[in-house]
């Protein structure tokens, strides 16, 4: 028989005393995740849907003592181990996921900037999420501690996935070498962008390019790429420059699996305007020198950008978020991608996740649809 969702989080240990329990944790996590499903954006919100929606809940859930008050949501969210959360989620989304290999994972940090306390001299909270970009499916987050970066917090994070046979895609903050021994250790390639902090390594790879197109090449073995789109209202020209040849690179045996570094040149033009723009960025890689998949390579990491923290932000309002105490904001922030991912794998219609919240938030069978995939 297939497991649902609720049934991987059903074993949640529950973080409450015996006699703070008038409602089954099941039953709290469930509502939770039909109402961020369906629209909420906060425990206010939840506990509304959860009032207006009772007589269809109490069709399958227990619901002895009625929907629980939102202080209630608020207290549970706030006292479950994120750890313990997230160790549920990643079980459920290694279960559905379907991967067709080479998946891109594209690994990425997000600041929640409401969850920022100045009156107690908190920051805002940081999360680092993996997203999927072929299967449009977050495979995980990981918050990273206060007084901390994405450095120390994406090691942590890529432990937690089955990554083997993917290509992991990193900016330049993740440039590191025990990153790139962790993505190499479990089986995975990596295609990581260059910037001014690793110095040396950039500066190479730079000047080396700028090198090899001044003299055409000539002498030296590469691939090439090119492409051309018209979208949008612009016109938007890509080539990519490959090359094997990275013995020379300065500390290149401290890259584990070091295969390849590429060259991404990316030409703008507004067609309204006229407005020109070009960029060139750099990449080291375990991939062979294949141009065309290096530049596609790149292009999806943006997706991470585009179908995760752009959703989040505009569609679930992540960055309105004030919930700012205990264990609540990184509890929140789980179930915020639970619901987009349930919600990106009902396909039953076509139409944007906006939209699919509000179908669910008013279409009962639509809603059970979503929550049973």
């Amino acid at each position: 028989m297939k497991k649902t969702i609720t049934d991987y989080f059903s074993v949640l240990p529950d973080p409450r005393r015996d006699k703070c329990k008038k409602h089954l944790l099941i039953d709290i996590i469930t509502i939770a995740i039909l109402a961020v499903i369906g629209g909420a954006d906060n425990f206010v919100d939840i506990e509304e849907f959860g009032e207006a929606k009772q007589e269809w809940l109490k069709s399958f859930l227990s619901l002895e003592n009625g929907i629980p008050s939102h202080d209630t949501f608020r207290r549970v969210f706030g006292l479950i181990d994120p750890a313990q959360f997230r160790e549920c989620f990643v079980g459920w989304i290694a279960a559905i996921q379907t991967v067709t290999k080479p998946e891109v994972v594209a690994v990425d940090g997000k600041t929640l900037r409401g969850t920022i306390d100045r009156a107690r001299g908190k920051s805002a909270l940081q999360m680092v999420s993996a997203w999927a970009c072929q299967s449009q499916l977050s495979l995980g987050q990981l918050r990273c501690e206060e007084k901390s970066n994405e450095i120390t917090a994406i090691p942590e994070l890529l432990k937690l996935l089955e990554l083997s046979g993917c290509i992991v895609t990193i900016d330049a903050i993740g440039c590191q070498t025990e990153i790139v021994k962790q993505i190499v250790l479990q089986g995975a390639d990596y295609q990581i962008s260059l910037k001014g902090n690793q110095g040396i390594l950039h500066e190479e790879v730079r000047e080396y390019f700028q090198w090899a197109r001044r003299i055409k090449f000539r002498e030296i073995e590469f691939d090439y790429f090119e492409s051309i789109e018209k979208d949008h209202g612009r016109i938007e020209q890509r080539r990519c420059w490959a090359v094997e040849e990275v013995e020379w690179l300065s500390g290149y045996k401290q890259w584990s699996g070091l295969r390849s570094i590429a060259a991404v040149e990316v030409e703008r033009e507004e067609l309204a305007t006229g407005k020109k723009s070009c960029e060139t960025r750099y990449f080291i890689s375990s991939l062979e020198a294949s141009a065309k998949q290096q530049c596609e390579t790149a292009r999806s990491h943006w997706r991470i950008e585009n179908s995760l923290h752009w959703v989040l932000d505009v569609v679930f309002r992540e960055d309105y978020s004030r919930l700012r105490k205990d264990y609540a904001p990184e509890n929140f922030a789980t179930l915020r991608q639970i619901a987009l991912n349930l919600l990106k794998q009902n396909n039953r219609t076509k139409v944007g996740v906006k939209a699919k919240r509000l179908r669910a938030g008013w279409d009962n069978e639509f809603l059970w649809e979503t929550l049973q995939n």
